[in-house]
């Protein structure tokens, strides 16, 4: 395959990774043990906060009054469009049942999970649509109990709009409480709150290894490393555009990868000097700058079909597609966490409130998982009912594999049944 770099990243993809992974071990091991104690002491060391950690619902009233009216319709909308794409997908899946053969009848049932712990992260940018994505397609997916977690921002507690936000989008209960301390207070169940069967959001390196950590005592949406862009574009593509799209991304922090594949080598070098030109007057170009710097790339390839080989290597969380060809890219690309078609559209979007949820894999999960969705927060389960006709007739085949096996007390218990139902009919 032809691939020439016109731009590469100068640190590596692994390089990114803080080494963070005993930080968070002591923490979720002293949480565990001296759980709502740890919990405060990390809370007043890390995010300053000493006051309370359940938000009441007379300060979730009174900083509700205090938004726009702009700001509430416009939330209104954002939460709409994923309330709305997210009931499609409840329909997509179904509960059936089949009799694969007479008398053998097997089931599918859809069960919500009973409890999900939901964070919106702060950090430099508080995530207000993060509340919509997960608190509210947990919601739709039929959740029965679900906590919010925000860290605080300043004296004043949780963001505003964030703390509208969880409240708007269907958390029962809300939190303000941030980072390692936030996802293990959800999955060991303090501070009262219940203990949590999933937990999810986006949120710094921290977070992240602690969702990794703590996989396996409750769920996890999935592993949410720092964001990132893949633009494919050719030259039918504008390079202010892509630029501009690229950046959108960048800002995020400065180890969120921007990457372009064209089959133009005329457009990737104009992008490179756009990029260039907007990051003089870009406000967020502390962060995007660097991003760029450190991890933008500009690929060069010599088709359509070398440039979605590329593509499908990276797997990137936010796939978009400016090019000439933008239907044969859609049949072809196989692993991005959500695809962004043409021009018009754009990763800000999805990120924000079009439909689609902005949970995404990163780091190329997109090879095997998708992103969040109203699907996560359900388990299918399945069920079987035979006869006693139908029991004797398998009962024989599925003692045989067993004894093959050698799990004898396996096989005795399709053999007991054969013997017993011999008259049956």
């Amino acid at each position: 395959m032809t691939r020439e770099y016109l731009k590469k990243a100068t640190v590596s993809r692994e390089k990114r990774k803080a080494d963070v992974e005993a930080t968070v071990r002591r923490m979720l091991d002293d949480i565990a043990a001296n759980r709502d104690d740890a919990v405060a002491k990390y809370a007043r060391d890390l995010d300053k906060w000493t006051g309370d950690f359940r938000v009441s619902k007379a300060e979730i009233e009174a900083k509700s009054k205090t938004l726009s009216k702009v700001f509430k319709e416009d939330f209104a909308f954002c939460h709409a469009q994923v309330v709305e794409f997210a009931k499609r997908q409840k329909d997509s899946i179904q509960a059936f049942e089949m009799e694969i053969r007479p008398g053998a009848v097997l089931g599918q049932k859809l069960i919500p999970v009973g409890s999900v712990g939901c964070y919106v992260p702060g950090g430099k940018y508080p995530l207000i649509s993060a509340a919509i994505m997960s608190a509210g397609t947990a919601k739709v997916a039929g959740v029965g109990h679900i906590v919010g977690c925000a860290p605080p921002r300043g004296q004043d507690g949780i963001y505003p709009q964030t703390l509208y936000a969880l409240a708007q989008s269907g958390a029962d209960e809300i939190f303000c409480l941030g980072g390692v301390q936030a996802m293990a207070s959800m999955a060991y169940g303090c501070l009262g709150m219940p203990k949590a069967d999933m937990i999810t959001g986006p949120g710094n390196a921290f977070v992240a290894e602690a969702k990794r950590q703590l996989y396996g005592i409750c769920g996890i949406d999935l592993l949410a490393g720092p964001t990132e862009i893949l633009v494919i574009a050719d030259k039918t593509a504008d390079p202010f555009m892509v630029a501009t799209d690229l950046l959108g991304q960048a800002e995020h922090g400065p180890d969120s990868p921007a990457w372009l594949v064209t089959t133009s080598r005329a457009l990737g070098e104009a992008v490179i000097k756009e990029v260039a030109r907007q990051l003089v007057t870009l406000e967020t170009r502390e962060n995007a700058g660097k991003a760029w710097a450190d991890f933008g790339e500009v690929i060069l390839v010599g088709s359509d079909d070398e440039a979605i080989a590329v593509s499908d290597d990276y797997a990137p969380e936010h796939l978009e597609l400016q090019t000439g060809r933008d239907d044969y890219y859609l049949e072809k690309l196989r692993n991005y966490g959500s695809l962004f078609i043409g021009e018009a559209s754009t990763v800000a979007y999805g990120d924000k409130g079009v439909g689609t949820n902005h949970t995404l894999p990163t780091g190329s999960a997109a090879r095997y998982t998708g992103g969040l969705s109203v699907h996560k927060f359900t388990k299918t389960v399945t069920y079987e009912r035979l006869t006693r006709r139908a029991s004797k007739e398998i009962g024989p085949v599925i003692a045989r594999v067993c004894r093959e096996e050698g799990m004898i007390a396996h096989a005795i218990s399709g053999e007991v049944r054969v013997k017993r139902y011999e008259g049956a009919n």
